[in-house]
């Protein structure tokens, strides 16, 4: 395990190179021009303010010597400055990017907690109408348009009922707390303000609810499948030929094995979460990396496109290591090469 992982580092800074290589050249290709966004569509007209402005972000260079510039300045930490916001582009992500992941990983746990649970009760009870019910559930949850249920919960749960607050991590007139990991929920629990960390928590409940349902249809699915193919091997009828209760043998001799595919399910449905909330985040008006990769797709602000699109590939790649190395640890064959 220890030569995969090494490997695996190795490899990523490569893989990261072919990432940027790629994101960079396909905004420069793509049509329209970012200087709108700068100076507007009025000043475009002017050639000597759009001379300047060309000269001033580099745009007057020949493609290959901005590349160059590029990744000279990215192995430098440097992401470059953001056209719409004026600030550098890693300095916003690092703003932004503990909302995200505050909202994924409290996604992440209800669509696993809820989708294990459910995937186990759906195997349990194979072929029943509680199994039918459980897999409409699921199907549901992987097709009805994110969009639509997140409009729909705010519609409910917040406009009719008043049981949740609106969209945003805080209310408008709290002022957030102390910033040391970027969690609201944390931060405020560190901070001992327990009346900020039930409105951060009451903030969070509706977007990781809706961001987690697409999550608990993939792992109930996984894991119902896992389970029926579990629950028919020679050890978990051995252990029930010794007596063991029934739910003793599906917690402890099957679900532990059958959780073994459902760890890869996980470790990229995070990674793709991180970049893919970005509806959940636009109607809960969630400032992480998701409404700011639309904001910046929207006016053209190529540094920041690239930003996201770096951030996005390390999580994939990080994701993947992480998976592997947790896969072993669950199932040591796999790091015996299967023997």
């Amino acid at each position: 395990m220890l030569r995969t992982i090494i490997r695996r580092l190795v490899a990523m800074p490569l893989l990261l190179l072919g990432v940027v290589t790629v994101a960079f050249f396909l905004t420069q290709f793509t049509k329209g021009d970012p200087l709108v966004a700068l100076i507007g569509e009025r000043q475009m007209s002017n050639p000597v303010v759009v001379a300047a402005a060309r000269e001033r972000w580099g745009l007057d260079q020949p493609l290959h010597i901005r590349y160059a510039v590029y990744l000279g300045n990215l192995l430098k930490g440097d992401m470059g400055t953001s056209l719409r916001t004026r600030q550098p582009v890693a300095s916003d992500l690092a703003q932004r990017l503990p909302a995200t992941l505050e909202l994924v990983f409290a996604a992440i746990l209800v669509g696993g907690v809820v989708g294990v649970a459910l995937g186990v009760l759906s195997a349990r009870h194979r072929d029943t109408a509680a199994d039918s019910a459980i897999r409409l559930f699921a199907l549901t949850g992987s097709s009805v348009p994110m969009f639509w249920l997140g409009l729909m919960a705010l519609f409910l749960f917040s406009v009719q009922l008043g049981w949740l607050p609106g969209p945003g991590r805080l209310d408008t007139r709290t002022t957030a707390p102390a910033f040391v990991t970027g969690f609201y929920t944390v931060d405020a629990l560190l901070a001992g303000n327990w009346a900020l960390v039930r409105e951060a928590l009451a903030h969070l409940v509706l977007p990781a609810l809706i961001l987690g349902w697409t999550v608990v249809g993939v792992v109930a699915r996984l894991v119902r499948a896992s389970m029926i193919d579990v629950l028919s091997q020679d050890f978990v009828l051995a252990a029930r030929a010794r007596g063991a209760g029934e739910w003793r043998v599906l917690i402890n001799h099957a679900l532990r094995n059958a959780l073994i595919p459902t760890l890869t399910i996980l470790g990229f449905t995070f990674a793709y979460l991180i970049t893919g909330a970005v509806l959940t985040e636009t109607i809960f008006a969630w400032p992480g990396i998701g409404s700011y990769a639309v904001d910046a797709a929207r006016t053209l602000d190529y540094p920041a496109v690239i930003g996201v699109t770096i951030v996005g590939g390390a999580s994939f790649l990080l994701a993947n290591l992480i998976t592997d190395i947790a896969y072993v640890l669950a199932d040591p064959r796999v790091g015996r090469g299967g023997r």
